[in-house]
């Protein structure tokens, strides 16, 4: 399944809100310096699907605010 992800950086609290099955914005602590920011977005979508951070793949967006995700092994 792949989804759209809205990118709010540095951020007092973190949180994913969805505004369709395929389209959210997640708010992250991290700064978006060396990919803390990816990372914890991987985190937080793994939590929220219960998949392991493996099975989440940010398809393109890595430098943007923008990012599609690809998320494998729901059930």
């Amino acid at each position: 399944m792949k989804i759209s992800v809205k990118v709010k950086a540095n951020q007092k609290t973190q949180s994913l809100e969805f505004q369709s099955e395929k389209e959210c914005i997640a708010k992250l602590k991290s700064l978006p310096i060396k990919g803390k920011a990816n990372q914890e977005l991987v985190g937080l979508l793994s939590k929220h699907y219960g998949v392991t951070k493996k099975d989440i793949e940010i398809v393109s967006g890595h430098v943007s605010p923008i990012k599609i995700v690809e998320i494998s092994n729901l059930d």
